[in-house]
């Protein structure tokens, strides 16, 4: 292995840990240490385990709430 190639599966400097597992993360699947836990946190995102929570307005457009027309 040529000295001057970079490593990707080296632990970051300073060593942060994974976000799944804990173990070192690496610089090539940073923020996590392995392809695995890349792809256990993208299917948390994909199946809704992730979710940002929000507040639910009675009404969103700003109206009073009433049907028929703008506020006078």
């Amino acid at each position: 292995m040529n000295d001057n190639a970079p490593d990707n599966d080296r632990p970051l400097d300073p060593v942060r840990p994974c976000t799944i597992c804990g173990k070192p993360a690496t610089l090539r699947f940073r923020p996590f240490c392995s392809k695995r836990c890349a792809d256990v946190d993208l299917n948390r995102w994909l199946s809704g385990a992730y979710a940002i929570p929000v507040t639910e307005d009675d009404d969103e457009d700003g109206g009073s709430g009433k049907s028929g027309g703008p506020e006078r």
